[in-house]
């Protein structure tokens, strides 16, 4: 089985957000949709849900259109435990230098759907505050502070910055508890 995807002709959201930096907040919140709804397709496909599990600025492309498209399956051996529960394959690799990881996935622990919405959180964020969360840090300290000691990216910017309850999404998207974390219908309404 393959998956073929068309030339994403301007590349990924990672290389584009190093060249631009801190992106306007209506553009942020229109890649945020984009991004939001492609999740939620994978989330709601029947009989199972897809989990991504390595959602990142890198496996989200900007086609010729100015439309993000999530990329990037298949990295991540899965065992499934119930219809939408999972853990990671015995032997699977994890690039645990990522910073966009879940803290249960980079544990190694059961984990469900909401992975990708802490994921899609920190993503938003960067689109927002044009740094990646803990930025001047390295990926495998920023991954760290987060998996294990619990932190939270630091709101730089100034509230105007913010759309209202942008902040409260950000929050519940990185919630310890995975039961708090919207679904990708939620963001979307």
């Amino acid at each position: 089985m393959m998956i073929v995807s068309e030339y994403p002709s301007k590349g990924d959201l990672g290389s584009y957000l190093q060249k631009k930096g801190c992106l306007q907040p209506t553009k942020a919140l229109r890649f945020a949709l984009d991004i939001a709804r492609g999740m939620n397709y994978l989330h709601e496909c029947k009989p199972e849900p897809v989990i991504h599990c390595d959602l990142k600025p890198k496996n989200i492309l900007l086609d010729s259109g100015g439309q993000l498209k999530v990329v990037g399956f298949g990295l991540v051996r899965l065992s499934k435990i119930s219809p939408d529960k999972a853990q990671l394959a015995p032997g699977a690799q994890i690039d645990s230098s990522s910073l966009y990881m879940a803290p249960e996935v980079y544990k190694a622990g059961i984990f469900d759907r909401s992975v990708d919405a802490f994921s899609y959180g920190l993503i938003f964020y960067e689109m927002i505050e044009g740094a990646p969360p803990f930025h001047p840090k390295s990926p495998e300290d920023a991954a760290k502070i987060i998996s294990l000691e619990g932190m939270r990216p630091p709101f730089k910017l100034k509230s105007k910055n913010y759309p209202p309850d942008l902040r409260e999404l950000f929050e519940e998207c990185w919630d310890p508890e995975p039961v708090v974390r919207p679904t990708f219908s939620e963001i979307i309404a």
